[in-house]
């Protein structure tokens, strides 16, 4: 099973002025089983209006695939926090959205959505715009994770958590007790904010992939993992590089 973990960048460049990559033709050609993806959109202007993670099942000729929202509005300009009938998968809904998806060619059995919360407080981060890079105070958005048990009898979780230190340790912690007591083998997949190891020094789960993931162009931390609770044979996947994102995709090839 061939795993593989992105954050999008909501489709668009690494770069101001880069060309806006093409994600049909980038995910025709992905060999993949299970995606994770985070940082993507749904009825966005800024992506073109689309529900990028049913265009990037429908490139992958699947059926199994949800979204979950994480904010109503766009990050970073105007946004709140889903009502309960806006948390809902599949459901269809006409307003701009942002948050996480799961895409699978393995057939799944159930769904689940897990809150995870948010820090009270934002910090000043480094964003990009047409104009160049700036330094701007962003607010922390609501944190979730999409969880898919697979047909195979692996339960796999995607997220993507806060940019604020110890908050997204604690956020990965509750879920990895959420997935403690779902069936299967496990695995935890995402952009988790969290650097230097800490996903599997400060945790029991182990880290199936470790390499630089941020910035694309030049990388020089890892944000992005696949944690299992336990050690699992197989390999890291090589992905060819693409004008995709500032964060590098990664991935496992699980035997």
């Amino acid at each position: 099973m061939r795993v593989i973990s992105w954050n999008l960048l909501h489709g668009s460049a690494p770069l101001p002025g880069n060309p806006t990559p093409d994600l049909d033709e980038i995910f025709a050609g992905l060999d993949v089983d299970v995606l994770g993806i985070q940082e993507v959109d749904e009825n966005q202007p800024r992506s073109g209006g689309v529900k990028q993670v049913a265009q990037i099942a429908a490139a992958l000729q699947t059926t199994h695939w949800a979204y979950a929202r994480s904010v109503i509005g766009t990050p970073g300009v105007k946004w709140r926090k889903p009502d309960a009938h806006e948390a809902v998968l599949h459901a269809h809904f006409d307003q701009p959205s942002y948050g996480i998806g799961l895409i699978s060619k393995i057939p799944v059995l159930r769904w689940q959505r897990v809150e995870l919360g948010r820090s009270l407080i934002g910090l000043p981060l480094l964003v990009g715009s047409a104009k160049g890079n700036r330094i701007a105070y962003i607010k922390d958005e609501p944190r979730v994770a999409l969880i898919a048990e697979l047909s195979n009898g692996y339960t796999i979780a995607v997220t993507h958590l806060s940019f604020v230190p110890i908050v997204n340790y604690l956020q990965l912690r509750k879920l990895q007790r959420v997935m403690k007591g779902l069936p299967g083998k496990k695995l935890i997949i995402g952009d988790l904010n969290l650097p230097f190891g800490i996903p599997h020094s400060w945790s029991p789960w182990h880290s199936l992939v470790k390499k630089n993931t941020y910035p694309s162009w030049k990388p020089a931390i890892q944000f992005d993992y696949i944690l299992s609770p336990e050690s699992v044979q197989g390999d890291e996947l090589e992905i060819k590089q693409t004008p995709l994102s500032d964060h590098l995709p990664i991935g496992f090839n699980l035997d």
